[in-house]
């Protein structure tokens, strides 16, 4: 099953999504899937003319990332293989939807993409074991971990480089049922592909994420993990559009802006 979050212009919706041909439906919930079961209310709504997604969820609590979970990625980073996760934290700020533009930090040059599988956790979870831990997962949608590489080499701690407003799109809907033991995540820069990986060679695989990172945060309905992300990154500018792909969930796409420093 898929769930979208929406609005046409009122206050945001969820939805069961519905593929007909190439077109989408959207199947309107009564309420919050994390927090109600998911009963349809009978109205159903063709994806545009005014029908537009969002990203699916706006964590309560926080965003945990996983950094250099493939080695070629740690590799290309000129860094070794961290013997333990590397976590750091994403604001719930940071999060943007399908289309909803990256916008480049007035103090950053260097801003990069980074696709990525999220999990996105749908009950309360503390200390759960590696084999119970996918239990706790609602499902899964696509990231791109958005980084302000200069930022992140000077201020000896990554905040800024990675949590800056705009530098985690989420989307464009959650699957709940999806084998992510062994798929595909890749990237593309105005159509020009940059990343391809596979989830098999996540150095820390996922329930075993599930189960560290519950070991030192309690993490709440709706909070979002970030899994890691391949070899294959590099600088996005202005006017550029980025497209990251999990396969089984779909395509996030999202254009490059610069702020105004005028406005």
């Amino acid at each position: 099953m898929r769930i979208a979050r929406f609005t046409t212009g009122d206050d945001p919706r969820y939805a069961i999504v519905q593929q007909e041909g190439d077109r989408t439906f959207l199947a309107v919930l009564t309420g919050d899937p994390l927090y109600m079961p998911t009963t349809p209310t009978g109205e159903r709504l063709e994806l545009g003319d005014g029908v537009r997604l969002l990203a699916p969820v706006i964590p309560r609590s926080k965003i945990v990332a996983v950094g250099k979970n493939y080695a070629d990625h740690a590799k290309e980073m000129g860094g070794e293989v961290p013997s333990s996760p590397l976590l750091f934290f994403k604001p719930n700020t940071a999060v943007a939807g399908p289309d909803d533009p990256i916008v480049l930090p007035d103090f950053s040059q260097e801003v990069s993409y980074e696709a990525e599988l999220a999990l996105v956790v749908g009950r309360v979870t503390k200390d759960v074991t590696p084999e119970r831990a996918l239990d706790h997962i609602l499902g899964y949608t696509v990231a791109n971990d958005v980084t302000a590489r200069d930022a992140q080499r000077t201020d000896g701690q990554w905040a800024r480089a990675k949590g800056f407003d705009s530098s985690c799109p989420l989307g464009p809907w959650i699957e709940t049922e999806l084998d992510v033991e062994d798929v595909a995540v890749r990237s593309r820069v105005n159509g020009e592909p940059r990343q391809d990986g596979r989830t098999r060679d996540l150095v820390f695989d996922i329930p075993f994420l599930v189960s560290y990172i519950s070991e030192a945060f309690t993490l709440l309905p709706g909070d979002v993990i970030l899994t890691g992300t391949p070899a294959g990154v590099g600088l996005i500018d202005q006017g550029d559009r980025v497209e990251c792909e999990v396969e089984g969930i779909g395509v996030l796409s999202n254009p490059v802006v610069r702020r105004d420093p005028s406005l």
